[in-house]
């Protein structure tokens, strides 16, 4: 079973989704979006458990 998660999940008014089969296949996904869309070059600690807390199965 995959890993799905969700900006909107933390509380971000972004409608940016992920899916991967794993979940270090999902983060970076989710590191990428961060860059790309959030300019977080870096994701720092807080944001980074509320991102675990929010990841689902898929």
């Amino acid at each position: 079973m995959g890993k799905k998660f969700a900006c909107r999940d933390i509380g971000m008014s972004c409608s940016f989704e992920a899916r991967a089969d794993s979940e270090p296949e999902l983060m970076k996904k989710i590191a990428d979006h961060a860059q790309r869309a959030h300019n977080m070059s870096e994701i720092d600690s807080a944001t980074m458990a509320k991102v675990k807390a929010a990841i689902k199965e898929a």
